[in-house]
């Protein structure tokens, strides 16, 4: 399996359909697809082999989607890293992963040259490095066969964990991603007509797993920015080019003071709140206000995702996190590993597809997250 056949199989179905919208660019589907051919095949032509590491650090774009599924077909493993990495941090980072080639905004690349033969790096891909992304385009080739992968290989390592101590890189492999995108689209029931806001990182498991690639396994559009912008999301708004809405709390809560919040999303029929627990109070107050009831979740980067408060929105519980996912096992246990009684204080444990591989280069991490 490889998780870019999604992007293919929408191509195929929809070749003229926009797959991303950015400010005044956009891109469809088999431009989309036809630019990550050919960047999977120059990163064949590069070195790269299936299983080797490509790290991504850069701002939301067209070209980073280009750049993740490249890597993807070409049978590589994605390190997407926050482009707001400062010089010590990435180091740090990149110095853990040891990637083969680093896909970089500009502004990383002084850093990168300092660490790149202690990183064991080989390209960097960014303007005055190694070769820039359109010459990496133009040396590939439009045509390319995904390379197949086992359904347990890592696809993407995601870091997390840098508020509570050494950010951990977390493992992900294909039937992992493909099951939590597979239960985002059924539970949210996306569809190919939907036009979806992203402005969270796409770094991020929220922007990457939760939007970017439901959306492409859907055959949507993504409406992309590189930040939250309230300007260019209330014109997005005003102009009816949004019909899911995906946000944190304090974006919902800045809304509620705009005026006519209720008319500009009246073309909106899905809102989305993840990142942190929504006030009771907000959600009422934004259902009263707009008619629409904000759904939200529980996940991980490690297993994504595990809870949903609104497969049926009729019967949303504002404050609950909800039912678990089918398909996943979820269990209160003490801190031996031992199962509570019912309405007993312990730790969520949970089994299922979704749930990681473990920590890249951390075996006692992994082994202390795993009973």
């Amino acid at each position: 399996m490889n998780l870019a056949h999604y992007l293919e199989k929408s191509a195929q179905f929809y070749p003229r359909h926009s797959a991303v919208k950015e400010k005044d660019r956009e891109i469809t589907y088999a431009e989309l697809n036809e630019m990550s051919n050919r960047i999977a095949s120059a990163l064949c032509k590069l070195g790269v082999i299936p299983g080797d590491l490509v790290a991504l650090c850069a701002p939301n774009s067209i070209e980073w989607l280009a750049v993740y599924f490249g890597t993807l077909k070409a049978g590589a493993v994605a390190i997407t890293l926050s482009y707001l990495l400062t010089s010590p941090e990435l180091s740090q980072l990149i110095l853990h992963a040891r990637p083969k080639v680093v896909y970089a905004d500009q502004t990383k690349l002084a850093t990168l040259q300092k660490i790149r033969d202690t990183a064991g790096l080989n390209k960097i891909i960014c303007p005055d490095g190694d070769i820039d992304l359109r010459g990496l385009v133009a040396m590939g080739s439009s045509v390319f066969h995904s390379v197949e992968r086992e359904r347990l290989d890592p696809v993407a390592v995601l870091y997390t964990g840098g508020t509570t101590g050494v950010p951990k890189g977390v493992i992900l492999t294909q039937q992992g991603i493909d099951f939590s995108i597979q239960s985002t689209v059924l539970y949210e029931r996306y569809r190919h007509s939907d036009i979806t806001l992203c402005f969270l990182p796409l770094n991020h498991v929220f922007g990457q797993i939760y939007i970017m690639n439901s959306v492409i396994l859907s055959a949507g559009c993504i409406e992309l920015m590189p930040a939250f912008d309230m300007e260019r999301v209330l014109w997005l708004l005003d102009h009816g080019r949004l019909t899911r809405f995906y946000a944190v709390p304090t974006i919902y809560t800045r809304l509620l003071n705009v005026p006519g919040i209720s008319e500009k999303f009246k073309q909106v029929q899905y809102c989305f709140s993840g990142g942190a627990a929504m006030a009771t109070g907000i959600l009422e107050q934004w259902k009263n206000i707009t008619g629409i009831t904000i759904a939200d979740g529980y996940g991980l980067t490690e297993m994504m995702p595990l809870t949903y408060n609104h497969f049926h929105l009729e019967h949303h519980v504002p404050g609950s996190v909800g039912q678990p996912v089918f398909g996943v096992e979820m269990q209160m246990r003490d801190k031996d590993g031992r199962p509570v009684p019912q309405g007993a204080p312990g730790e969520v444990s949970v089994r299922g597809i979704n749930v990681m591989k473990g920590y890249l280069h951390n075996p006692e991490a992994t082994r202390q997250a795993f009973w």
